[in-house]
């Protein structure tokens, strides 16, 4: 996968004034194979990504599948957090790309 902030599109308003068109993430539905694991100190988003993805970029994704648990503006997890890490990365990856062509 391109690194996702390569989908982030500049447009224009009506005035010529530039903003950022912001990014769709997918739902992520649960699946049977999917792993829970309990966060111990100093894990991080990015962390977990590269454990379970070997892609740091991905942290999102864990993000996105645990929406009441993490906050999406820190990388760093309380201890003791039970989170959901999705199985399913390929899907979850096409979906995001088709959502944001």
């Amino acid at each position: 996968m391109r690194n996702r902030l390569s989908y982030i599109k500049q447009l224009k308003n009506t005035r010529g004034k530039r903003y950022y068109k912001p990014l769709n993430y997918p739902d992520i539905p649960l699946s049977t194979k999917d792993i829970y694991v309990l966060t111990t100190i100093g894990d991080r988003l990015d962390s977990l990504a590269n454990q379970f993805y070997n892609d740091v970029r991905l942290w999102w994704v864990i993000a996105s599948a645990n929406p009441k648990v993490i906050r999406r503006d820190s990388y760093a997890l309380k201890p003791n957090l039970e989170i959901r890490i999705p199985s399913n990365i390929s899907n979850i990856i096409q979906k995001f790309e088709r959502l944001n062509k």
